[in-house]
């Protein structure tokens, strides 16, 4: 947990805060249940700080969502996670 707050601190960009904080968490699954629905709140929590929109993920996008978190897991692509997040939030900015 220290390393995940050092990452957070160091971390200027709101949005790549959001996306690292996210993955980081889930993959470092802390806790024994919630890991997921606090990384998300997280992940709204620092984008929200930058100015950016509470962004919900749809669960008609579970799928993708999972499949781009396991691509960052065990493929250490992070690239497929950063795109999911990124249309959600440009998404939410256009309403």
């Amino acid at each position: 947990m220290p390393d995940f707050f050092s990452l957070l601190q160091e971390e200027e960009e709101p949005a790549v805060r959001a996306v690292l904080g996210h993955f980081f968490f889930v993959f470092i699954h802390p806790y024994i249940d919630g890991n997921g629905r606090v990384g998300r709140f997280l992940m709204n929590v620092m984008l929200a700080s930058g100015g950016y929109p509470w962004t919900v993920i749809p669960l008609e996008t579970r799928v993708e969502y999972l499949t781009a978190l396991e691509e960052a897991s065990i493929q250490k692509n992070i690239e497929p996670f950063a795109r999911f997040i990124a249309g959600l939030v440009q998404k939410g900015m256009s309403h």
